[in-house]
């Protein structure tokens, strides 16, 4: 099972489901994510897409963000 680099034990696309349901977004989550794109550690191209799409969404003012 793949995991994210936090402390839950979520895949990134059961991170990426919950957020999209929620419409929201900690500055947390936004680092963790950001995080796993950028990090050394191999990520699917599907958890890739999913990450990116999570930024797409932010970008166009789909999720908002909680502090």
């Amino acid at each position: 099972m793949r995991t994210s680099h936090n402390k839950s034990n979520l895949t990134i696309s059961q991170k990426v489901d919950r957020i999209v349901a929620s419409g929201k977004i900690t500055r947390r989550e936004h680092l963790v994510l950001t995080s796993a794109i950028l990090s050394d550690d191999k990520i699917s191209e599907e958890d890739r897409h999913q990450i990116n799409r999570i930024f797409d969404y932010i970008q166009i003012g789909r999720l908002k963000f909680l502090d």
